[in-house]
């Protein structure tokens, strides 16, 4: 799996990435993940329980954790991690990923069908014939998937560009995973894509790290959640705007919010003008595992994003018992049932109204917080996501590889412009690959032979009064 955005940050596509991974590890597949450096602790090759390796690619970052697009200085890197761990598919994740849109472009160098056109370089023995080992290596298939986690416009400049740079990077892959089926809409229309290789695996939470509070809230005073980062898109502007109108329409009302951005200054005015320090809680930012314990203080949660594709922390608000609020953009309506969530159109009156129906629901008790838990509990899972995103692999692997003058020509009808300059940088890469295969041929790659499997990552806990230990997690 490849991409700019993992841990040590947090967030949505970098928990989706570990959380998948994990799950494909424990139903028997080899997974390695492919980032970029964290300065100053996270560089070089690390481990994260339960056995997941991460490359630490020392490429520097631009802006927002992304990197430079630069398509070539990459190629030797994911050349050598491809050839020594024998990877065999290629899963890229997130839209301005420029590790994940490189690593999908270079991914048809290792196939036979380029490799039958310039096949000279094989490892070769004394007797001039090509040895078991690199005959292994050098017909191993490399098959790509690309999984979009965000909504893009199709009018705006960021969304021209952005899309134009998708549209190549997807020119030629195998599969498309999109976390919902307005995000699959929007993703095959940007990238121009064949909805037939499109599929839709919503993202998933684990249900056990957000458990509701064990008694239930009191209805006095009735506390507004709010997490997200504090931004545009994320609709911080409805909620300047909503919040002080609910505080004097109910006095019994106050609001918790979390996270940070360049918004807080706008929350900050807003709470400063209405003199509302008493009514109104700014946490700042917070940590992944500070959030259920967030979330069990509220009665209500509150989303005014502009934009969504599907919307995780609704899941986890409603996982935790919270009754939830939020605009009807991108994916949402299609994260909860309609007796779960009450929505609006994202403007500050619409707002309001929801927020006093939700108000009125928690009243009068009708929103049960461990019911709704054990629903969500059983909507999405991590194993579900897991054995659909299998057969997504299964799938691509049972197709043949498209060869390079189709990979050329497709590049090509990107446009006159767009096309020749992508068509350009697909040749250079080619050649630059037989360079690197001649300057640190493949018999000096040192192969990885044996991996570390999740029961090294076990321990013991012996039972009293047992002779065997018992093995947990």
């Amino acid at each position: 799996m490849v991409c700019d955005f993992f841990h040590p940050n947090v967030g949505g596509v970098e928990n989706h990435i570990y959380i998948l991974a994990v799950n494909l590890l424990r139903r028997g597949h080899k997974v390695v993940i492919v980032t970029h450096t964290y300065p100053p602790s996270r560089s070089g090759i690390r481990w994260l329980v339960p056995g997941l390796k991460v490359y630490h690619v020392p490429l520097k970052v631009l802006i927002s954790n992304a990197t430079l697009p630069n398509y070539l200085t990459f190629l030797p890197w994911i050349r050598n991690i491809v050839l020594r761990e024998r990877i065999t598919i290629i899963h890229g994740h997130a839209s301005l990923s420029s590790f994940a849109h490189e690593a999908i472009l270079h991914a048809h160098l290792f196939g036979s069908h380029f490799e039958s056109m310039f096949g000279w370089w094989r490892g070769k023995d004394g007797n001039g014939e090509v040895t078991n080992d690199r005959r292994t290596e050098t017909r191993r298939e490399i098959r790509t998937v690309f999984t979009d986690h965000s909504l893009f416009a199709l009018d705006d400049a960021t969304g021209i560009l952005t899309n134009k740079l998708l549209a190549a990077a997807l020119n030629n892959v195998d599969a498309v995973i999109c976390v919902s089926h307005t995000a699959r809409e929007n993703t095959v229309l940007r990238a121009n894509l064949d909805p037939r290789h499109t599929y839709v695996i919503p993202s998933a939470v684990i249900a056990e790290q957000f458990k509701p509070a064990p008694l239930p809230l009191p209805v006095d005073p009735i506390t507004i959640v709010v997490v997200s980062r504090l931004a545009y898109r994320k609709g911080i502007d409805l909620l300047v705007a909503s919040a002080p109108r609910i505080c004097s329409l109910y006095p019994n009302v106050n609001f918790l919010i979390g996270g940070s951005g360049p918004k807080l200054i706008n929350l900050l005015q807003m709470r400063e003008a209405h003199r509302l320090q008493d009514r109104i809680t700014l946490l700042g930012a917070v940590d992944h595992h500070e959030v259920r314990d967030i979330l069990v203080k509220g009665n209500i949660y509150l989303n005014t994003s502009l934009t969504e594709s599907f919307g995780i922390g609704l899941l986890e608000a409603a996982c935790a018992g919270c009754f939830i609020v939020s605009t009807r953009v991108g994916g949402v309506p299609e994260v909860l049932p309609e007796d779960m969530i009450e929505f609006s159109m994202p403007n500050e009156d619409d707002v309001v109204r929801a927020l006093k129906k939700a108000i009125g629901i928690i009243t009068t008790g009708k929103h049960d917080p461990q019911r709704a838990h054990e629903r969500v509990k059983n909507m999405y899972t991590w194993d579900e996501v897991a054995c659909r995103t299998e057969r997504v692999y299964e799938d691509i692997m049972s197709k043949e590889p498209i060869e390079f003058w189709t990979r050329l020509h497709r590049t090509l009808r990107l446009g006159p412009f767009a096309g020749i300059i992508y068509s350009i940088i697909l040749v250079v890469s080619c050649l630059f690959f037989l360079w690197l295969e001649l300057v640190t041929p493949r018999r000096d790659i040192h192969y990885v032979e044996e991996d570390w499997k999740p029961e090294r990552f076990k321990k013991v806990n012996p039972s009293p009064g047992a002779e065997t230990s018992h093995l947990t997690w």
